[in-house]
């Protein structure tokens, strides 16, 4: 379960810094890896940063509870 705490972590991560690349310089890495936004690959690329995402809305139950 830590592996899977860890992937989810660093594909949002990932996620995160190409959206920083789209704010600060239009440059979206993932429609440029695959072609285009629109391209099978970029679709299943946003999809699975979209499911790490959602599992790491479970990390707030971790974070905020008291020891």
């Amino acid at each position: 379960m830590k592996a899977l705490h860890v992937i989810a972590l660093i594909l949002v991560i990932l996620g995160g810094l190409n959206w920083l690349s789209v704010g600060l310089f239009e440059y979206d890495v993932v429609s440029e890896t695959f072609g285009g936004a629109t391209e099978v690959g970029s679709k299943i690329v946003y999809i699975i940063v979209g499911v790490a995402s959602i599992w790491a809305l479970s990390f707030f139950g971790k974070v905020t509870r008291n020891d």
